[in-house]
């Protein structure tokens, strides 16, 4: 932040000496010694530049004997004029920092080598006189901005930089389709292919905007190859406020999207000191949605103006969120746990009005493993539409997916997906008889059941096995009557 380390009250006394004459500084008054200007250890490079020279006056805090420094725009060691002081000091009582500045940094020379360089609890003996420090150019930390110039009155002084580190971060809210619950903003959700997305851009302005001519954003967000952004959905907020939307220019085929505004302190924004700037909007899940734990991540940084004394930007870290989906994978087979070709099935999901939506159709042929890719957690519906030939049909199956993922984390995983069901009939009432779906090691986010058809009961065809065993059982009887015929007609003729 722009600053002026002194309190003005001590340049008021400065600048009442130096208007005075010079011999009128009382000589006991005035030390020759030098002074040390100490840096933070914050990682900063701060250049001194010696504007003036003079006599130090400790108990008033004032100059006397004014002379152009190494770094002034006057010669060296020459005595500084009358109306140089008399337009400095009438600038003491003005409550505006950066016009103060303004009128002292004509007088200081960039353009030569500074008078010392100082970093990280480094510091530095000077005589006494009027200096400027600043961050040296290109120094300056990610992620972080350079404080505006500091102007001392050396005697002994620590760097003290009023500036302020600007933090930028991402969300997306997760929703279940099934319950209907959605979550607050979070680092991690999941959804169906098809879903629209929510996520929210956040970054906190310094708490010194003020003192920048204008203060340029750029929201950069990398969206991954699963994700289309939503055309006209964006919209930006000041504090929670709407200021209207926004559209993003997108390029690279729509994997990265940028929203930049020149100046967040001019309208409709007039945002100031640690103000929130937010950007809502949503994307689809689209078919090129990533199954499991590798998920479809989404990437922001921002970059903000860093330079209250020029042109200059940083950039903050980038922050990650990540959206997942999963897939079903049902193995039809036979008693013998065979593969079954002929079936086919359709998978519903239960919305929370209680109704059922598609979700998609697999149509019956020599296919016995029926893929559902692009899943959200919730409950479904599996119902077997075409039963294999000479098997008997089964009920349709509920079941729910559960996942765990961090909600909060700068680097989101997906820890577990499951689920359970079982058999309803017609009506969705449950009947006896659960399936459990499971996950493969190593493949999260795909779950695996089989589901059993039996062969089932046939009546006998006409003049098939059903009318020869007839015939044969005939057969076998009329043999049978005859030997009983014939034997007892021997027994009579014996008697």
């Amino acid at each position: 932040m722009r600053v002026l380390k002194k309190s003005w009250a001590a340049l008021v006394a400065l600048f009442t000496t130096l208007a005075m004459a010079l011999t009128l500084v009382s000589p006991a008054a005035v030390l020759a010694a030098d002074y040390t200007i100490t840096a933070p250890n914050n990682g900063h490079t701060y250049e001194i530049y010696q504007i003036f020279t003079g006599d130090y006056d400790e108990q008033d805090h004032a100059l006397s004997n004014l002379r152009w420094g190494a770094n002034g725009t006057g010669t060296t060691g020459e005595a500084v004029s009358q109306d140089i002081i008399d337009e400095l000091a009438a600038q003491v009582n003005n409550d505006n920092d950066s016009e103060k500045l303004a009128v002292v940094e004509k007088y200081v020379n960039f353009q030569g080598t500074p008078y010392a360089t100082i970093e990280n609890g480094g510091t530095q003996t000077v005589p006494g006189g009027y200096y400027l420090i600043k961050d040296k150019t290109g120094t300056v930390p990610d992620g972080e901005s350079a404080t505006q110039y500091i102007v001392e009155i050396v005697d002994n002084v620590t760097i003290t930089p009023k500036t302020d580190v600007p933090t930028a971060e991402k969300k997306v809210k997760d929703t279940n389709d099934s319950t209907g619950d959605t979550s607050d903003w979070q680092d991690s959700a999941d959804y169906d292919i098809g879903d629209h997305v929510p996520y929210q851009l956040k970054f906190n302005l310094p708490n010194n905007v003020s003192v920048y001519d204008t203060y340029y954003l750029n929201f950069a967000d990398e969206l991954s190859a699963g994700l289309t952004y939503d055309t006209g959905s964006a919209e930006i907020f000041v504090n929670g406020v709407s200021a209207g939307h926004l559209e993003p220019s997108i390029q690279n085929q729509g994997r990265y999207i940028f929203w930049s505004i020149a100046n967040i302190k001019a309208a409709p924004y007039n945002a100031g000191n640690n103000d929130v700037i937010t950007i809502e909007y949503t994307a689809t899940l689209n078919s090129d949605a990533v199954i499991g734990s590798t998920g479809n991540p989404n990437t922001l940084h921002v970059e903000f103006s860093n330079n209250p004394n020029g042109d200059g930007t940083g950039s903050t870290p980038d922050d990650t969120v990540i959206v997942f989906t999963y897939e079903t994978i049902v193995n039809k087979v036979d008693g013998d746990k065979a593969p079954l070709p002929g079936a086919s099935f359709k998978l519903e999901k239960q919305l929370a009005d209680g109704t059922w939506k598609l979700v998609e159709e697999i149509a019956a042929g020599e296919t016995t493993e029926f893929r559902f890719s692009g899943l959200d957690d919730g409950t479904y519906r599996l119902t077997e539409t075409t039963t294999p030939t000479g098997y008997n049909p089964i009920n349709p199956i509920v079941f729910t997916i559960t996942a765990d993922h961090d909600v909060l984390s700068d680097s989101p995983e997906l820890t577990s997906v499951t689920a359970d069901g079982h058999y309803v009939d017609d009506q969705g009432n449950q009947l006896d008889g659960t399936i459990t779906l499971t996950s493969n090691e190593g493949s999260e986010g795909f779950l695996y059941t089989d589901v059993v058809n039996l062969s089932g009961s046939t009546l006998p065809e006409t003049g098939g096995i059903g009318t020869t065993i007839f015939y044969i059982v005939g057969g076998v009887l009329v043999v049978a009557a005859i030997v009983v015929l014939v034997a007892k007609r021997r027994a009579d003729r014996e008697e």
